[in-house]
């Protein structure tokens, strides 16, 4: 049995940054970080961007050997014992903690056909594996049309691939984005050369020599050599619940990051926290929120009080187009664009009953933190009021690289 004073269950940003967060409050106290990968942390934004345009390998990792850390890599945790302050893995090792990190993340959603020739991707293994399938292939299919199906297909084409995205909305984006904006992006696409098919549904997958074969709702058949799938994630909520810990949508914790047993806490994908700017409870995806959050997280476990209301952002780039967004940029809401150049330059907000619920900053940059606090306000807001509110301030390169 190995003694620590932290264990982190995972091994991703979250993780990385909980560990940081930790040695900011104790320099000396013995921390575990068990991850079921067979890499070191890393920054996962890259994955989709920065490494497909010219950005190396060693640029993404995170760097946590210099910092007093036992790093346990390839082990997946199947038990906690809370009341012996203990975990064990699937090696039948077992650790023990006085405060304890679940920092598990999420796993893509999978398709019911296709598995092993479908990469869904999410990890540093699965951009190895397109990688290497870029080298000798000329066609992909990307299988989604949303924040990691937008990115794939923008970095494939850069790359000089044939490209075709098939999802089953009616444009790019068109969950974020209001309908007239996920229409530009769509024909955007278009121009760049990626074949949208729009409103298909995949239903099968079969292997013809080399190639595989997508067949669609619409009898369509289309041949690739590779496919790729970004449709979405599901928290690793499993291991939670087998010591009875609160989920909802989520790993429940309170404002300081603690789960409902007070030496377990929680942080990343996978945690639902409360969020007073939006006066709800929120789970994010996005590379701010395990940052931040698992930041928070490590100070806390390590005897800090420091109360978690930070909004998270996120931000994508997609050919030359980029944004950055913050609170709930969802286009079910009201909307109002304010547009500088019409779906090149300007800003969308997002309203519920008058008050901005979130912010699309469509190729303006540096406005992120006047976006929170706009969503802070409590408004209520007409939509006239919020026109020039947040002008761009510089013409600064996209976030994404």
């Amino acid at each position: 049995m190995t003694n620590y004073q932290y264990v982190i269950i995972g091994g991703g940003m979250t993780a990385a940054a909980a560990v940081d967060g930790i040695r900011e409050v104790d320099s000396t106290g013995g921390i575990g970080l068990i991850s079921a990968e067979l890499d070191a942390p890393y920054d996962r934004p890259p994955l989709s961007k920065a490494l497909w345009k010219g950005k190396p390998l060693d640029s993404i990792w995170r760097k946590t050997e210099n910092k007093g850390v036992t790093v346990h890599l390839g082990r997946v945790v199947k038990e906690i014992v809370p009341k012996q302050k203990r975990v064990v893995d699937d090696k039948e090792d077992a650790f023990t903690y006085q405060k304890l990190l679940l920092a598990t993340g999420g796993r893509p959603r999978r398709l019911a056909f296709g598995e092993a020739q479908i990469v869904y991707f999410r990890t540093l293994s699965d951009y190895r594996r397109l990688r290497a399938l870029t080298e000798t292939g000329r066609r992909f299919a990307v299988i989604g049309g949303g924040f990691i199906g937008s990115e794939i297909a923008a970095a494939l084409a850069l790359n000089g691939k044939e490209v075709v995205m098939i999802f089953p909305g009616k444009d790019i984006g068109d969950r974020l984005f209001p309908r007239p904006l996920a229409q530009f992006v769509s024909n955007f696409y278009r121009q760049k050369g990626v074949e949208v098919l729009a409103g298909e549904k995949i239903i099968g997958l079969e292997t013809r020599g080399n190639q595989r074969v997508l067949k669609t709702s619409t009898n369509r058949e289309i041949v690739v050599d590779g496919v790729v799938a970004g449709v979405g994630i599901e928290p690793n909520v499993e291991l939670a619940q087998t010591v009875g810990l609160e989920v909802e949508n989520g790993i429940i914790v309170d404002e300081f990051l603690r789960t409902s047993h007070p030496d377990i806490h929680a942080a990343g994908d996978g945690a639902a926290f409360y969020n007073p700017a939006l006066g709800k409870r929120i789970r994010v995806e996005h590379e701010d929120n395990a940052n931040s959050m698992g930041q928070s997280a490590g100070r806390n476990m390590a005897a800090k009080s420091e109360p978690y209301h930070h909004l998270p952002s996120f931000y994508s780039d997609m050919f030359e187009l980029g944004y950055e967004a913050v609170g709930e940029v969802d286009s079910r809401l009201e909307t109002f664009a304010d547009w500088k150049r019409p779906n090149e330059e300007g800003v969308i907000y997002y309203l519920q009953n008058g008050h901005v619920r979130g912010v699309l900053l469509w190729n303006v940059w540096e406005q992120v933190e006047a976006a929170r606090q706009l969503i802070a306000e409590p408004g209520p807001f007409p939509p006239k009021d919020l026109k020039g509110r947040l002008p761009a301030k510089t013409s600064g390169p996209k976030s994404g690289l």
